[in-house]
């Protein structure tokens, strides 16, 4: 069997990206907000029904932007079951991470867990839609307004999710996407920030520009975080295939769940019915009446060239740059996100992936079931 991988890009087709190419050169306009980046906003905010959106380079300078546009200081309330990014944020704009655990269901962070580690010195929260499964939204916004607290979301894996009452997107003050080339949406490298008024677009775009409000005047110290006008083509070539992607991920999914159920000891990993979900990763739970561990389950695919991958593993808080940090959050610990980090494992799920290689990924896991 060929190497495959969790994920696989999209790409455009090459005929289609020709002309866009070919625009740019003739305009001579690479970057610095140029058509195609004006077009692909005014696209992603019909697409995604959000009201304001600013293109970022990538989601981590996504993310720490929106903290500065904020003014977020002190100490933030975030998860430890998440990309390092999430984390990393915080502590570029010198911000301290308070990591609460997780729920057992979502995998999102924990509601019920947030007021015990609110502090006088608590300014937000960044919790973080984990496998395109949004947080509990409303109960967030709730301890939100009662301790006036700013929530900014990190809505990496959620590009396009919808919950009971439209888009995930428009919730919390921010939400931050990202558009890396493993993403539903892909611009190779890039992100957005999703805000709801233009006052707040308009401070956001200042940010990514180095801080400048006109040709000679700058007043914030800023940063480059401007997405390109090649970056911005592919994104809305991209938007002309993202719904049928959409459907090949979830016929996919299907494939998987149809037969994985059926393995004692694999877990699925539910979205919850209310949900319009993505599809963009395939989550199961190795767990103790299957026949292999986790990680014996992962070498063995790697073995078949199945490159599943762990995420989240392992935790923000096990990895040695928040573990030696003088904070210690190795003193608190997060029951649940443990044993997560400990069982999951991503299957390969993208558009391009075959039945085919579908079933015999699901053959190598009933082997040692």
């Amino acid at each position: 069997m060929k190497d495959i991988f969790v994920t696989k890009p999209s790409l455009p087709n090459l005929e289609d990206l020709i002309p866009l190419l070919h625009e740019i050169w003739d305009r001579g306009v690479l970057t610095n907000s140029g058509p195609f980046h004006k077009k692909l906003e005014d696209s992603l905010c019909d697409y995604l029904n959000v009201p304001h959106i600013s293109l970022f380079c990538n989601g981590s300078i996504a993310l720490v932007t929106a903290l500065k546009a904020l003014d977020i200081t002190g100490e933030v309330i975030t998860t430890p079951y998440s990309f390092v990014a999430t984390a990393h944020s915080l502590v570029w704009n010198n911000i301290k991470p308070i990591f609460v655990d997780i729920d057992s269901q979502t995998l999102c962070l924990d509601p019920n867990k947030i007021e015990e580690s609110i502090t006088s010195k608590t300014s937000a929260i960044l919790p973080v839609h984990v496998y395109g499964q949004p947080c509990d939204v409303d109960a967030i916004e709730e301890i939100a307004k009662k301790h006036k607290l700013k929530v900014i979301y990190d809505a990496a894996h959620a590009f396009g999710v919808k919950c009971h009452c439209g888009s995930i997107l428009n919730h919390g003050d921010l939400s931050v996407l990202s558009f890396h080339a493993t993403k539903v949406f892909n611009t190779f490298e890039g992100g957005a920030i999703i805000c709801k008024d233009y006052e707040t677009k308009q401070r956001i775009d200042q940010l990514k520009n180095f801080g400048f409000i006109s040709e000679t005047s700058v007043t914030n110290t800023g940063i480059n975080g401007k997405m390109n006008e090649f970056s911005s083509a592919i994104g809305l070539l991209q938007i002309r295939t993202i719904d049928d992607n959409i459907n090949k991920r979830k016929k996919i999914d299907n494939i998987y769940r149809n037969n994985l159920k059926k393995i004692p000891g694999i877990r699925l990993y539910e979205t919850l019915s209310t949900i319009k979900t993505n599809h963009s990763y395939f989550p199961v739970f190795v767990e103790i009446d299957y026949s292999l561990t986790r990680d014996q389950l992962y070498f063995k695919m790697k073995e078949n060239g199945i490159n599943c991958r762990r995420y989240f593993y392992p935790l923000i808080t096990d990895l040695e740059v928040f573990k030696n940090r003088p904070e210690n959050f190795g003193n608190v610990k997060f029951t649940i996100a443990t044993k997560a980090a400990e069982t999951v494992l991503c299957l390969p799920i993208y558009p391009s992936l075959s039945d085919n290689d579908v079933h015999n990924i699901i053959n190598i896991i009933s082997k040692y079931s």
